[in-house]
């Protein structure tokens, strides 16, 4: 069984960390900011100083961690990933960042004869701790089916949609649709409560027909109470549109929803609640609607 490096261990790669773990993995992890891994080293987590050292121990590395100059830091920066690993290693990043990056970071490591796959995921902490996560992939066939079984612990829907960098397209669009989803539920909402109507009433109602969603069904209620504790923190979202909206100019596509949704997040941001939850979408509607926001 391979042994693993995990670099990152924040809200979801603790968790993945962890379902690595329990499936029998040898597992040595790296987190920059020390004291968050108390857990995972009584599941029997290593933990090592820098991500080299952690690299140095491992046939696979996954990592997971914020935004793309992170990502570049932890690879390529000094003591990252790159200088650890041996040839014929393998890198899978779960992180959400730029997919043109993502290619020219393959790029980097095939030279030293190390294999790279984009593997970013969905479905939030829950999904996380409870190892059903869905992951968009990219990489070589080779890589790729070697890393599915270190995938296959952390999550259940596992698609491959091409060579590097297609997993964070993927990633990109299911950000898109799910920014419109947060969105429209939000208004919903809202409307319901401006109109007099029970919200609670109406979203259990709205759940036995076409507008059925996941985001509906496991949100509302906190856009009903105004209340936001983390699933998937707004700022973290907002830097995923701001990718997606990237990678719409590159494509000449216009995603007027998705332009929106990243301006109110924005404004959410600016003012203090970044680290919310993202239905706090419903935040800004409630405010621009002369609800408490």
């Amino acid at each position: 069984m391979e042994r693993i490096a995990f670099i990152g261990l924040g809200t979801m790669g603790a968790a993945m960390a962890a379902n690595l773990r329990r499936a029998g993995f040898e597992v040595t992890a790296w987190n920059r900011t020390p004291g968050r891994a108390d857990a995972l080293e009584a599941m029997g987590v290593a933990l090592a100083p820098t991500p080299a050292q952690a690299a140095g121990n491992a046939d696979v590395v996954v990592s997971c961690v914020s935004d793309t100059p992170d990502v570049e830091a932890v690879l390529f920066g000094a003591d990252g990933v790159a200088s650890g690993l041996a040839s014929g290693s393998l890198v899978i990043d779960c992180s959400t960042i730029s997919p043109a990056a993502t290619a020219s970071f393959a790029g980097r490591l095939r030279g030293q004869g190390i294999g790279f796959v984009d593997a970013p995921v969905s479905g939030g902490s829950e999904g996380a701790k409870n190892a059903t996560l869905t992951i968009f992939v990219g990489g070589e066939p080779d890589d790729v089916a070697r890393a599915r079984p270190v995938l296959g612990a952390m999550g259940t829907t596992i698609t491959h949609f091409g060579p590097a960098g297609s997993g964070q397209a993927v990633k990109a669009v299911n950000q898109v649709v799910i920014a419109g989803v947060y969105l429209a539920v939000a208004e919903g909402m809202v409307l319901a409560m401006k109109a007099g109507l029970d919200p609670e009433v109406v979203a259990a109602a709205l759940g036995g027909g076409v507008a059925k969603s996941w985001i509906l069904e496991n949100r509302s209620g906190k856009m009903i109470r105004n209340d936001y504790p983390l699933g998937f923190r707004t700022s973290l979202h907002l830097k995923d549109l701001r990718i997606a909206l990237d990678l719409a100019r590159s494509t000449g596509t216009v995603l007027p929803v998705s332009a929106l949704a990243a301006q109110l997040e924005a404004g959410l941001v600016a003012r203090g609640y970044g680290d919310e939850d993202m239905s706090n979408l419903a935040r800004a509607i409630r405010s621009l609607s002369g609800l408490e926001g």
